[in-house]
């Protein structure tokens, strides 16, 4: 049966407040940008021509209606997004630091995206993807953690491909014990996975990326791997095979928000463009460029959802190497 969307993704939208230099006072000034990673996974998605849909909730504030207009405005269906009277969008306030690499401060106790109930969730959305996405940040509180579970099991009853990024934020959890059980609970229900090296160390005790993908596929048994190492490049493992490619370091990196995003997107766009049976050496390379590549713009540019790179833009670099 032909399904009315590619990807739909649950999970948080929220406003990433990131410094944009000084006031003459000397006082830091920030800049309103949308982001949340599910909702920058969609808008890259829709750069490479998928049609998309977005299931989360934003408080009914200024906030949450640049939200609802960013989203939108990126051509990604709004349909499944819900408004909460009561409790406020949430908040992020991005440090960067001199290597562009973050750290964050959230306002988010509670945050309307943590208020996302299961009665909530627009299963029409889900029984009509190709694609299921998510992350761990819709499961750090219990009534949106049911709503994520749910989603994902009308998402597996419906057929189609799970895909998780575990996006591990270490202030939002009450205990990293919690952290480690919800991403124990992704890893078990995806097809593609999509982890930092970081996410690999956190959740198998080791800094040998291809030990730890060793060890997660053996005991979850995920077809797609996909490890991101930062300025080191990118793996996959895939069906016993083993592909690497190289970072495309760039002298005008400003910050990484959006990097790992802007990778998972490629990476479910390529699985979406040759299925997820039908990798070769060849192809997990094509997609391991692209998305380092996209990676590599998006690190040039403040804020994500808004400013997400144009194919003709990846494909240009991405075909330096291929």
């Amino acid at each position: 049966m032909d399904k009315t969307y590619d990807v739909v993704a649950l999970g948080e939208l929220l406003i990433d407040f990131t410094e944009t230099g000084n006031s003459p006072q000397g006082n830091p000034l920030l800049e309103v940008n949308p982001g949340g990673a599910p909702g920058n996974v969609l808008s890259m998605l829709q750069n490479y021509g998928e049609k998309t849909a977005f299931i989360g909730k934003v408080g009914e504030d200024m906030f949450g209606r640049i939200l609802l207009d960013a989203v939108g405005s990126c051509g990604i269906d709004t349909s499944g997004i819900v408004v909460d009277k009561e409790v406020r969008t949430t908040l992020a306030f991005v440090h960067t630091y001199e290597d562009g690499d973050r750290d964050f401060s959230f306002y988010r106790n509670p945050g309307a995206d943590m208020m996302l109930s299961k009665d909530e969730v627009n299963t029409d959305l889900i029984k009509n993807a190709k694609v299921f996405h998510f992350g761990t940040l819709s499961s750090t509180d219990p009534i949106v953690r049911e709503a994520t579970r749910y989603a994902i099991d009308v998402a597996k009853e419906a057929g189609a491909m799970i895909s998780f990024d575990p996006n591990l934020r270490e202030p939002l959890w009450k205990s990293l014990d919690d952290a480690k059980t919800e991403i124990a609970y992704g890893l078990g229900k995806c097809d593609l996975l999509k982890i930092s090296d970081n996410e690999v160390e956190f959740m198998c005790g080791t800094d040998d990326y291809d030990k730890g993908a060793q060890m997660l596929i053996d005991q979850y048994n995920i077809p797609l791997i996909l490890v991101t190492m930062g300025k080191a490049g990118s793996r996959a493992y895939y069906k016993g095979m083993r592909v690497e490619a190289q970072p495309f370091l760039n002298e005008n990196t400003i910050e990484t928000t959006g990097a790992g995003d802007t990778f998972c997107a490629s990476s479910i766009h390529f699985a979406l463009k040759y299925g997820l049976d039908n990798f070769t050496e060849e192809r997990l390379k094509e997609l391991l460029t692209y998305a380092n590549a996209a990676a590599s713009i998006i690190t040039t540019r403040k804020g994500a959802l808004r400013v997400m790179p144009k194919l003709d833009e990846v494909e240009a670099l991405a075909k330096t190497r291929l």
